[in-house]
């Protein structure tokens, strides 16, 4: 399931933190599903535990996971509430970049062609729009 590149620039804790996020978008986790172990993971993936924990901290803090003692950590029922918040201040700077676009003479129709196209590819990998 999870996957890291120890060569990329990207820390390895913000890779594993990125594809939790991009689980919960597309559906292969869902709220109450429980995480792999700390342990089983950093076996799994060959990193330091201490790594794995930093990510599922973070992604405690955030929300997006909570830790049941015990028993191991699980996605939050309001994860997905979390992540739609962080990505509607993203609307400021689309709006940035689109009025950008306009003044650089690319037509309404191109960008909103793309956004179809966007909308279209995450339909079918089963997200919720």
């Amino acid at each position: 399931m999870f996957t890291v590149d120890p060569m990329a620039r990207k820390p390895v804790y913000e890779q594993i933190i990125e594809q939790t996020e991009r689980f919960l978008l597309t559906g292969t986790l869902s709220p109450g599903d429980q995480l792999p172990s700390v342990r089983s993971l950093s076996l799994e993936l060959v990193v330091n535990p201490n790594t794995i924990l930093k990510a599922y901290n973070d992604l405690d803090k955030s929300g997006i996971i909570r830790s049941v003692p015990g028993k191991g950590y699980f996605v939050c029922e309001g994860a997905m509430e979390v992540l739609g918040k962080r990505y509607r201040k993203d609307l400021i700077l689309l709006r940035q970049t689109v009025s950008e676009m306009a003044l650089s003479g690319i037509k309404k129709e191109e960008i909103l062609s793309i956004v179809e196209e966007v909308y279209k590819s995450a339909n079918q990998k089963g997200a919720k729009t």
